[in-house]
């Protein structure tokens, strides 16, 4: 069983990291206007207004924001402020030890899927794949703020058709810990250390700027890798900037044949809404009455 962290309370303080790409710095108000709505206080880390090339700062500086808000006792959760790229070159060194003594809530999703597969791995603790508190230039929809409820009051997620149109690709019931995020993350941990383990897992699936032909050569991979047989079923996010005509095909050709439950159109990923979830519990998909209810994330 993963460590679930402690729930938020009103006035507690949570700590604003850029563990990727830098952050545009007339991005930040929105960011934290959300944070002061939700009751919560926050410290910055150092490197949020940071430009090292194409990253927030240099590894050094972004590993070292990272461990003092995790080693802070008064930081209750960490929320990461912006995807792109540069999470993967921290992951040797992160310690995993460190967030183990000290769990707490880790939040965001892009970039960050490779800091939620390694910290479910090495910590064994529950991470929140959402929303990075703003949407660009543009607050976050109602729905996608409504989700941060769920770190302050343990609450099942029910995912059905009133959220958005599901469509089953292949039928069944899955029960299993939620696991997964961004494909090309996911891909990207094959053959190293931070390998991801499906077995039995429910596997959610998003992705940006991907051709068809990019995302049909991920999910070979991950055949090829004996990946795709070893999950109990498949969620399936949002692959923006690819069509539903494109993508179902793609999908279908190398899910249909495991005769794993899929089920997909659900607003997760780089859409709005992006409703946020926990993974590393347990949750149950069934694709025949195209719903996913997930346990709580936080004690």
């Amino acid at each position: 069983m993963n460590i679930r962290p402690i729930r938020l309370v009103q006035g507690d303080t949570v700590g604003v990291v850029a563990l990727s790409s830098p952050l545009k710095m007339e991005q930040l108000p929105l960011k934290l206007e959300l944070l002061e709505k939700l009751g919560l206080r926050y410290k910055l880390g150092q490197t949020i207004a940071e430009y090292d090339g194409f990253l927030a700062g240099s590894d050094e500086e972004r590993l070292a924001d990272l461990h003092t808000m995790i080693a802070d006792e008064e930081i209750k959760a960490i929320f990461c402020v912006r995807g792109g790229y540069g999470i993967g070159r921290l992951l040797d060194k992160i310690d995993y030890q460190l967030l183990q003594e000290n769990p707490k809530i880790i939040w965001g999703f892009s970039d960050v899927t490779s800091l939620h597969l390694a910290v479910n791995q090495y910590a064994d603790l529950v991470t929140f794949h959402g929303p990075m508190l703003s949407e660009s230039n543009q607050p976050l929809d109602e729905l996608s703020e409504k989700m941060f409820q769920q770190l302050f009051t343990p609450i099942e997620i029910y995912y059905d058709e009133q959220i958005s149109k599901l469509e089953t690709v292949v039928g069944g019931v899955a029960r299993g810990e939620l696991i997964g995020g961004n494909l090309n993350r996911l891909v990207s941990t094959l053959a190293t250390k931070f390998e991801v383990d499906l077995q039995g897992k429910i596997v959610v699936l998003e992705d940006i700027h991907e051709t068809p032909d990019r995302i049909d050569g991920m999910l070979n991979q991950l055949r090829l890798a004996r990946k795709l047989e070893q999950a109990a079923g498949f969620v399936i996010g949002d692959f923006n900037g690819v069509t539903e005509e494109e993508l179902l095909p793609i999908i279908s050709h190398y899910l249909k044949p495991l005769n794993k439950p899929v089920l997909a159109g659900f607003k997760l990923g780089h859409c709005q809404p992006n409703i946020g979830l926990p993974l590393g519990v347990e949750a149950i998909l069934d694709a025949d009455m195209k719903v996913l209810r997930i346990l709580p994330g936080v004690e």
